[in-house]
């Protein structure tokens, strides 16, 4: 586990004059998804060049911000050796944190970052990959990305039945434009570690979200719920679990591919309105 520290406000002040509008935009990036691989941020932030010299440019960025003690690589790769550093897993250090935290001189609450469960990593990271593809999609004009709220700026709260506070946590909150019409989406990234059991719970507690008119008051519609899942047979589970919830409730829930994420994100089948 990496534990943020306390740093000096000179000390922070210093570095954050010695940063670029790319430094700080990876740290950004960072603070927003919380994990990344060298290969996301170089999709996100280096798009000119040949591959070669994207993954060098993209390399040496890393590297300085590692070196100045901003993010933390973490020994874990992905994708196998042949990944080399292209596979490196990087998360923003306390002291990255309060480069661009404007709360306060020393920065606000600091995240941890796990780097003992590679589960947690793995979720995180398609969580991550999603974003990058909704950024690419953007680009393509194919879709306007909104909004992309990760955890733990996408979870909601609300008043339960016995006066107590509810959270809903989704991976992500996504608004994407398409035309004159913007479809909202609560994302759920499912990587089959989760009980049919858990999910029909963190289904029931959407549910009773949407019951309190607590989304719908704010913003005007309440968004759909979408799973994202990797294959057809957990997909069939989940949908099975959907159609045992309150009739009137199923409509909430769409079910789809992570394959097929953007576009279906994009797509017209909303969930219930206000």
């Amino acid at each position: 586990m990496v534990r943020p520290s306390s740093n000096p406000p000179a000390r922070v002040a210093r570095l954050r004059q010695r940063l670029s509008e790319r430094d700080l935009a990876v740290l950004a990036i960072l603070q927003r998804v919380r994990l990344a691989s060298l290969r996301h941020l170089q999709r996100l932030l280096v798009v000119d060049g040949s591959p070669r010299a994207r993954t060098r440019r993209a390399q040496l960025l890393l590297t300085r911000l590692t070196k100045l003690g901003l993010v933390t690589r973490f020994s874990r790769t992905i994708g196998g050796i042949r990944a080399g550093s292209s596979g490196y897993i990087y998360g923003l250090s306390g002291l990255g944190q309060a480069a661009i935290d404007t709360s306060g001189p020393l920065g606000g609450k600091r995240r941890r970052v796990w780097e003992s469960r590679p589960y947690f990593q793995d979720h995180m990271l398609e969580v991550t990959e999603l974003y990058v593809q909704l950024v690419e999609q953007h680009r393509l004009n194919q879709g306007d990305l909104l909004a992309y709220d990760a955890e733990p700026a996408a979870w909601r709260h609300f008043t339960g039945p016995g006066g107590e506070l509810v959270q809903v946590k989704p991976d992500a909150f996504v608004r994407i434009g398409t035309a004159a019409i913007e479809h909202s989406s609560f994302v759920e990234v499912d990587l089959t570690t989760e009980t049919l059991p858990t999910i029909q719970k963190k289904s029931q507690r959407y549910i009773d979200y949407w019951r309190s008119g607590m989304e719908q008051q704010w913003h005007g519609v309440f968004p759909r719920v979408v799973w994202l899942v990797q294959n057809e047979h957990r997909a069939e589970r989940i949908a099975g679990v959907i159609k045992k919830l309150a009739t009137d409730a199923q409509a909430l829930f769409v079910v789809g591919l992570l394959g097929n994420a953007t576009k279906l994100l994009g797509s017209g089948k909303q969930g219930a309105a206000a």
